[in-house]
């Protein structure tokens, strides 16, 4: 099955969660479509994690997403259910003004609570849009792929390198190459390709067409 879209939108609560649920995928598409990757909390408000905006937008680099179409959101790291009429508004002004054919976002089996927030909110916002849901490895809960998209090689080590430029991160076991690249490659098994990126559908929105 082949399937596209003029308009892509990543949507992630943290810097990293975008590269960590769907790099390879992105490294894939984003000289291919419009791609816009937003991140709700620039989470600076730990003095430790100073140097993550940075980071982030190397890592964008890589993947091919340029620092202009990267966006940083208004909230605060843990506190995204007290500011969920906002979130809302927000992810209307994005729909508003980018009008995205497909959303990526959190899947809703993401125990952390402001993914949790943000991926009911996207719903609501993006009604009539296919949304499909990427997994952190580290905060979900009985998630399992719908829906597998082949990457290659090239995208997988893109991935790899992209999330390499966390250095802040650098000791978490999440980041872990050997761990990455097993769930590219568990979810390329399940499709029967050599990897794969897997996500939730959330809604799948389309329409029939001949191939012929």
């Amino acid at each position: 099955m082949f399937f596209a879209a003029r308009r892509l939108l990543f949507l992630g609560c943290h810097p990293d969660d975008i590269e960590l649920g769907c790099g390879a995928l992105l490294h894939q598409v984003a000289h291919q479509s419009e791609v816009l990757c937003v991140t709700l909390s620039d989470n600076q408000k730990n003095p430790a994690l100073s140097g993550l905006l940075e980071e982030m937008y190397a890592s964008m680099e890589r993947l091919g997403v340029p620092r202009e179409r990267v966006l940083l959101g208004p909230f605060t790291t843990r506190h995204f259910a007290e500011a969920r009429q906002d979130i809302l508004d927000y992810l209307l002004r994005l729909r508003r003004d980018f009008r995205p054919e497909i959303v990526f976002v959190h899947s809703r089996q993401d125990v952390h609570q402001d993914h949790n927030v943000v991926t009911e909110e996207a719903l609501r916002a993006f009604r009539g849009v296919t949304l499909l849901g990427f997994e952190i490895l580290r905060s979900s809960h009985g998630f399992f792929p719908q829906f597998l998209v082949e990457v290659s090689e090239a995208d997988v080590q893109a991935k790899l390198e992209a999330l390499a430029c966390y250095k802040t991160y650098a000791d978490k076991h999440y980041f872990s190459p050997e761990i990455i690249k097993s769930t590219l490659l568990r979810n390329g098994a399940i499709a029967e390709r050599p990897y794969a990126e897997g996500f939730e559908v959330l809604r799948l929105v389309g329409h029939f067409g001949s191939l012929s």
